[in-house]
Formats: structure tokens, sequence, C-alpha cells
């Protein structure tokens, strides 16, 4: 457990923030397809990637890692799978557990794909094993409960036509997305369910990076020729937008100044259009070439907002709903609650535990300004709890995090980050 100490002044502080994880697990399981050596730089190093990186390794693909350097170089296969079978442990990293059970569809032998209790438990998978299926892959759930564990008994992948349900998860289609060039008579994929989906705009940007496009129509209808090859590259991860927003809002709730370096909003990973919302709560954003930089104002003007697309950032913007001069609506999220933890249930109840008006809806909540009751915050295991609701502690007193290591997920210092606010 840790305690947040209020910061008693405007904040002015310029932050650098790792590399997004989104990009850096695609990179490297793009790259381990390559036929060649590639170089990843400004790479993330956190628990979902050091996940990715050793089920690799455990799959025949040589990568060299140099954390101090935040670089990976990944020795490609060109799209082989050397080994004939293998037991992988992913943790509770969802981008790997579920591009790692495509991947293995390449292989010969059988594959096993484990995790931790809340990925067996909470997060779904099944609607990417029927698409697989389709496809003519055998894979199923060793309980037939739609969770991990996945055994996938692999014979090379012949690809065809495949429909895929994405209303629970974009990651599905990423999956799908990555490895279908290596698909002998390629994939053509019919997107089930209505969702924009920003994470697939990194995937094909990730994709195309290394050489290989793909036939996008309105992300109803994906076609990806068979028969090509991820080119080797030296390719540099930009950094973490979700893990930008925290710094963002807490220049937001202190009336301060941050720059997050590095950042642009020329880029598509989409949590970066958090900073629209907190322009429209009444803060000023700047890009420069140094980065990105909100300034906060006196006060926060409540909002109504739909965050279908930027639902990672739901929970930053919670945790600073109740500073805001009136209610906060956020809407359109119910796929979170099949992440890392039931998302919205989590905003409710540690909203409630520090003495906010909170009402709960299937797919959002409503949260009314309060003062704040000093009480400890349970995380769920999950960093977005940690991160988020450590900001409510910048302005009031009290406030405590237990289990603050989750955060190793995907931002290990975040903690020594934030104390460089101070």
């Amino acid at each position: 457990m840790i305690e947040i100490q209020p910061i008693s002044k405007p904040l002015d502080a310029t932050i650098t923030v790792p590399g997004s994880k989104s990009y850096t697990n695609r990179a490297l399981l793009v790259a381990a397809m390559a036929s060649g050596v590639s170089t990843l730089t400004g790479a993330l190093f956190s628990d979902d990637t050091r996940y990715m990186a050793a089920s690799l390794r455990k799959l025949g693909v040589n990568i060299d890692a140099d954390e101090k350097r935040a670089t990976f170089v990944v020795h490609g296969n060109g799209g082989k799978i050397p080994v004939l079978g293998a037991t992988l442990y992913i943790g509770n990293s969802g981008t790997t557990s579920r591009s790692l059970t495509a991947y293995v569809s390449l292989g010969h032998g059988k594959f096993v794909i484990d995790g931790d209790d809340p990925m067996r438990h909470g997060r779904p998978i099944a609607d990417l094993l029927d698409a697989l299926r389709q496809l003519g892959v055998a894979a199923h759930t060793q309980f037939e409960n739609g969770h991990l564990p996945v055994i996938v008994e692999a014979d090379g992948l012949e690809g065809g036509k495949t429909q895929l349900d994405v209303n629970k998860s974009s990651q599905f289609l990423t999956a799908l997305l990555l490895i279908a060039p290596y698909a002998k008579n390629g994939m053509e994929i019919e997107v089930i369910g209505d969702r924009e989906m920003p994470y697939i705009d990194i995937t094909q940007a990730v994709m195309a990076a290394f050489g290989v496009h793909i036939a996008n129509d309105g992300y109803k209808h994906f076609k990806i020729e068979g028969g090509q090859q991820y080119q080797p590259q030296v390719y540099n991860i930009e950094p973490d937008a979700s893990n930008a927003s925290y710094f963002f809002a807490a220049a937001a709730l202190t009336g301060g100044r941050v720059t997050v370096q590095h950042l642009n909003l020329d880029s598509v990973q989409g949590d970066l259009q958090f900073v629209h919302i907190l322009a429209q709560m009444g803060c000023h954003v700047a890009v420069s070439d140094a980065g990105i930089t909100v300034a906060g104002p006196e006060k926060l003007k409540g909002i109504d907002v739909d965050m279908r697309t930027i639902s990672d950032t739901s929970l930053t913007l919670a945790a600073i709903a109740p500073f805001a001069d009136s209610r906060v609506s956020i809407r359109n999220i119910e796929h979170t609650r099949w992440q890392e933890t039931d998302r919205i249930h989590a905003m409710v109840t540690e909203l409630r535990k520090l003495g906010v008006p909170v009402v709960e809806h299937q797919d959002g909540l409503d949260i009314s300004p309060a003062p704040i009751t000093p009480a400890a915050i349970d995380t769920y295991e999950d960093h977005r709890v940690a991160m988020a609701f450590s900001l409510v502690g910048l302005k009031a007193s009290g406030v405590r995090i237990n289990n603050p290591e989750c955060v190793s997920k995907t931002f290990p210092d975040y903690f020594q980050c934030l104390q460089e606010l101070y």
C-alpha cells in the first residue's frame, strides 16, 4: 500500500512516459514472423511485453533484450514455428493471449496458452476460437467456459473466409490480422459487431511498417492476400497515450501545466483523444515539437461523453470527475466489463468508498461532484484502476492505493514518474 500526498500548488512539469504496450507487443510478434533481424527501439519493458517476449522465445524465436536502452532485437523465423508444441504462460496479458492463440496456428503440434486467474475467469476468448475453427484450426478452451487455458492442435494455417464477433474485444481481430499474411490462401474476415476500433488502426500501422498492407472496407470486411512476408525493420515505438492520460489529468486537476514528450495528435493511438475531452472540461491543449501540453483551468466543467473508442481512459476521467463543477457522465463502455476486471463496477465501488455519489448503468456511470472521504482503494489487480485513482490523492488527503505493484503490467515506473510531479 502507498499513500498519495496532495500537491499544494499548480504543476509545472515535463514528463516522458514509456513506449506503447499496444505497439510493442504487436511489433514483437510481427518481427518474429519477419524474415531477418529487426530492432525495436523505444520499446516498453513491462509484465505484458515480457510475457510476449518469453512466449516467443519458447516458440523458437531468438530475442535479445536491452532494458536500459528500451530495445529488442528480434531474429525472425519467416512465419515458421520451429518447435513442435509448447505451453505458454501469459500472466494477465490480453493482447499476448489473443495474439499467440492465433500465431501458434501457423505451427505444427499441440500448444497450450494459460494465464493468471483473471484470464481464466474474466477475459473471454471464445469468439476468436470460433473464427479460427472456421479457418480449419483445431482450437478449444480446456474447460469449455470461453476462457483460458486454450489448446491449439496446429497443422499449419490454410486460411480462407471467417466471421468474427468483436463486441467484446477488438484484440480478436488484431490476432487474426497479424497472422493473415502467412495463411496459405490468405484471409477474408467479416466483422460482426458495431464498434469503432482505433486499436485496429495501430495493428494496420505496424503491419504496414513491416511491409504488409490489408484491404479494409469500413472495418466491416478485411482481406489479406496470402504469400506475403513481413520485412525486417528498425522500428521506433512511440510513447503510450493511455499512460500519458494520467499526467494530462494531473494538470487538469491542479490547474497546472504538464507536457508529455514525444507525442503528437497525428498518432493513430486513439487514447490521445482524451485531451479533447479535457479541452471540453476547460483545459488548454497545445501541441509543439516538444510534445503535448495540457494546462488546467481554475475549475473543471462537467461533461457527458461517449468513451467507447477510448475506454482505457474512462478510468482517468472517473478519477477527476468528483472535482468538476457538475455531473460527469461516461457512456458506451459496456465492453470494459470484460477487461482486466469489470471496470465499470470497479469505478463505481471505489468512487463510493471515497464518498462520491455515483449512478451505475450497464454501459457506464454518472458521477456527481463531492468532497473526498479518505479511503484505501482496491485495485482488482488492474493497473489502470491503480494509476487512475492515484490522481484523486493529488487533490485530497488520505487516499491510499492497495497493491500498487499491479502497475507493472504496463508502466512499472508509474509511481516514480508521479513523484516527479512534486
